[in-house]
């Protein structure tokens, strides 16, 4: 017969296509290397072949194939020749013996090899414990196979070939690493016309000379962990069904993900490179351009992948490329029988790609969730799931959470549509909503791929127990299983500033950023270097993000803080305007506004600002944070002497939310107030609901006990209480909620000043004003100065005093003239003269 284009020959390609003209060695190993010379070399005969079938199975000696309906079932070529000895004597016992000399005629292996080939057998055959049909063991004897085997003779095909130039032969492999040999081989046909198989001397020569080279220079696939990282190109979707648009990528990248041999190109990134090469960042990963922004962005190759229907069936091809050179790595094409197969079967070719491109066998055996399972085995839930990642992604929180539920919707088991919502919820400041589905993340996590079940715990026992140290230690772990992903560093980022160790924090955005320049990382860098008082550094920071094309809207909240530590209004103004009309984002800038205004002394303003924010946050249906708006408005009151509404804005706080942030600021303003019976009974509850939460138990709690101890006149006390959040008094919250730092410190130098201790106070009061970049414009920040004035009275500092109330009365030069504080700064400052 003349031998087609693409024809396969018994494992054996042959291909004509001039770009695809060089050896690929990544599919080249000795079991087909020996396949590939017995088919060569074997005796010109016409012989009949022997084939035997049993059950649904059907086994092809001289091709070395198993096929189940006609579908080739990957096994290793020892289980292979066990399973022949086995067929050929069926019904019959074969010992242990028998068995491990005609497998292994000339080794000596350990009867440890025989069990596992055995084993893998049954699951290939689909053998249970409790119903062996095919493979019986015969205890202490050894094993006998059960079914009735029929046998079926195929007279030997021969191949006649004109004289012609093959630029390429590709051996494929036979081994459990892929099974791409086996799914391209001729179905066996019934007895018919034979062919006969006529090679020239020159042909024979050829073969031999290569077969010669071949094992000689066999060679590994080359490491790609070792060189770069891979970006994933947009598949070819050639069935005109949208649900395989971006989906199958997602796919991909999902099942790629879980290695820690490979390292991806982010989509940020991606992007990012895109704009560089002066393209839209939605422009379509064609090979071409795949390939350009995969040399741009420095990786080793880019995965192509395709997608095409035939009949009922459905053709995924994967191909690796190396992006530079436009060698081919390696490629993968297998096939599913409907749409419900398509993520199985593109997961199985995936894996078997990796193992092409170098991977080993523990690390396959170890880091292979099924893609199904990792994600979800419905494509819909799939493509709103992606949808989703790629809002996060481009940091349009707001939009995210939306596409995710409707993939929840689609597949309520979908542990990563789950987890990611409440990321999303969480970074909206909606706390609640965000413990809600990250718990229900938890509960889904068996079945996850091992990054994706990192991910979720992390968060799990940052955000629904609030274990941060728990956190911490998983991060770690994620961190040293994949030391290329840049998630886990950012996330030990966040817990570090959570527990105020922001030198630590800033470490590991350094390092994040070094891995991942996304517009995350920097804002997170920049905060890091805000809350160091490092302003210069934070500033440049967001600058070379906004120089790189990375926008996002909590730069200009970082731009608004920076403007306000530096006393430039025309900057807060211009971040201010930025915002204005822009749901979701909007109500950040207006309750920092309102904090603002009130650091300044003027109480009317905040309160028309914050209220403004709060009917923000509620029109962009974020109910959990319009409550943190209103607690924060009442810790301001009370603070600034405003008791009326401070009641008020506790009460409406709490109508809207219990969370732990809005429960713990209403308790601390509760009990500025006076009103220990509702402070005590929060605590209380915060402390039954949350015994696990790191913050709640070395700030929240004891600020709030140590303020009732204080209302109790037992300044001792207060200041014993106090000693346990002494560790994380410079913590912050990890959400997109309104500053709330420092307040241990706060109290305690309340408590001294009870206690007659001034330069005890003073030094409490002094940490406040060294950490505008934690503090910004909180009501402490400015009460501080007040503080230090009337710690230095105590001590008799006169002169001192009076400068910190000059400093007051600077900052509060545009102040309510009626506000009650500064009436009583400019007595107590009048009794120093």
């Amino acid at each position: 017969m003349d031998l087609g284009r693409n024809e396969q020959i018994s494992g054996v390609a042959f291909n004509e296509k001039p770009e695809d003209s060089v050896v690929d060695s990544n599919t080249l190993n000795l079991p087909a290397l020996r396949l590939f010379t017995r088919l060569v070399f074997k005796p010109m005969t016409t012989a009949p072949s022997t084939i035997y079938e049993f059950g649904p199975f059907r086994m092809d000696p001289d091709r070395q194939v198993l096929l189940r309906e006609n579908r080739p079932i990957p096994v290793t070529p020892k289980a292979f020749e066990t399973l022949l000895v086995l067929v050929r004597r069926s019904h019959d016992l074969v010992t242990k013996d028998e068995l491990l000399k005609e497998v292994w005629p000339d080794s000596f292996v350990e009867e440890s090899n025989l069990s596992q080939n055995i084993f893998l057998l049954r699951k290939a055959l689909g053998d249970t414990a409790e119903n062996r049909q095919y493979i019986v063991t015969l205890p202490g004897k050894g094993y006998r196979f059960a079914a009735p085997v029929r046998t079926v003779t195929e007279q030997g095909d021969t191949l006649v070939t004109q004289a012609r130039t093959f630029t390429q032969i590709v051996i494929q492999e036979d081994g459990p690493e892929t099974s791409q040999a086996l799914k391209t081989l001729p179905i066996p046909r019934k007895p018919g016309r034979g062919r006969k198989f006529v090679l020239s001397m020159a042909g024979v020569a050829m073969l031999l000379a290569l077969g010669a080279f071949l094992l000689i220079r066999t060679r590994v696939p080359a490491n790609l962990g070792e060189k770069g990282s891979i970006l994933v190109a947009d598949f070819a979707n050639m069935t005109g069904d949208p649900v395989f648009d971006d989906t199958l990528r997602q796919g991909l990248s999902v099942e790629l993900e879980q290695t820690p041999f490979l390292q991806l190109v982010s989509d940020d990134q991606i992007a990012q490179t895109l704009r560089l090469m002066e393209k839209s960042s939605n422009t379509p990963l064609t090979p071409r351009v795949a390939r350009e922004a995969c040399r741009r962005a420095n990786a080793a190759a880019d995965i192509e992948g395709s997608i095409a229907a035939l009949g009922n069936q459905y053709v995924i091809g994967l191909i690796a490329v190396d992006c530079r050179s436009g060698e081919t790595l390696a490629r993968e094409q297998v096939s599913a029988s409907g749409k419900e197969s398509v993520l199985s079967a593109l997961g199985g070719a995936a894996s078997k790609l990796r193992a092409k491109l170098g991977e080993t066998r523990a690390s396959l055996e170890k880091f292979d969730t099924p893609l199904e399972q990792a994600t979800t085995p419905s494509l819909e839930a799939l493509q709103a799931y992606t949808l989703g990642r790629r809002a996060m992604d481009g940091i349009d929180t707001v939009q995210a959470p939306s596409f995710f539920l409707q993939a929840i919707r689609l597949d309520p088991d979908f542990a990563m549509a789950y987890a990611r919502l409440g990321t999303s919820y969480r970074n909206l400041g909606e706390l609640g909503l965000g413990i809600e589905n990250t718990r229900q993340a938890y509960q889904l996590h068996e079945h996850v791929s091992e990054p994706e079940k990192l991910y979720i715990d992390g968060h799990f026992y940052e955000l629904v127990p609030g274990d941060l140290e728990r956190s911490r230690q998983v991060f770690e772990l994620w961190a040293q299983t994949y030391p290329r992903d840049w998630t886990p560093r950012n996330n030990l980022g966040v817990v570090y500033a959570t527990l105020g160790l922001h030198d630590k924090s800033l470490e590991e955005y350094r390092e994040t950023l070094r891995l991942h320049p996304n517009a995350l990382v920097y804002v997170n860098l920049a905060f890091s270097y805000l809350h160091l008082n490092r302003l210069e550094e934070a500033r440049s920071t967001i600058e070379q993000a906004l120089s790189n094309k990375l926008d996002s809207p909590n730069q200009h909240l970082l731009l608004y803080w920076l403007a306000f530590l530096q006393r430039d209004s025309t900057g807060m103004a211009e971040e201010s305007r930025w915002a204005a009309g822009q749901p979701g984002v909007e109500d950040m800038l207006l309750s920092s506004q309102a904090d603002t205004a009130a650091y300044y002394g003027r109480l009317g303003e905040a309160r028309n600002l914050s209220r403004l924010a709060v009917a923000s946050a509620e029109r962009a249906e974020r109910r959990e944070l319009a409550a943190a708006y209103e607690a924060d408005g009442a810790l301001r009151e009370v603070l600034l002497g405003n008791e009326a509404e401070a009641r008020e804005r506790s009460a409406a706080a709490l109508s809207l939310s219990d969370n732990r942030y809005v429960q713990f600021e209403a308790a601390l303003a509760l009990a500025f107030l006076g009103d220990d019976a509702k402070a005590q009974h929060l605590a209380d509850d915060l402390d039954k609901r949350f015994p696990e939460d790191t913050l709640a138990r070395c700030n929240y709690l004891p600020s709030i006990r140590a303020l009732l101890a204080l209302n109790g006149k037992d300044s001792s006390g207060a200041i014993e209480i106090l000693r346990t959040a002494v560790p994380c008094e410079m913590s912050l919250p990890s959400y997109n909620l309104p500053m709330v730092a420092l307040y241990p410190a706060y109290v305690r130098g309340e408590a001294y000043l009870a206690a007659h201790q001034g330069r005890e106070a003073a030094v409490e009061f002094q940490k406040i004003v060294d950490h505008s970049g934690i503090v910004l414009d909180e009501p402490i920040a400015v009460l501080a100065h007040v503080g230090l004035a009337r710690a230095y009275a105590l001590s008799g500092e006169s002169e001192k005093a009076r400068g910190q109330y000059e400093e007051f009365f600077a900052l509060w030069k545009g102040a309510d003239p009626e506000s009650p504080l500064l009436m009583q700064a400019k007595a107590d400052c009048a009794k120093l003269r």
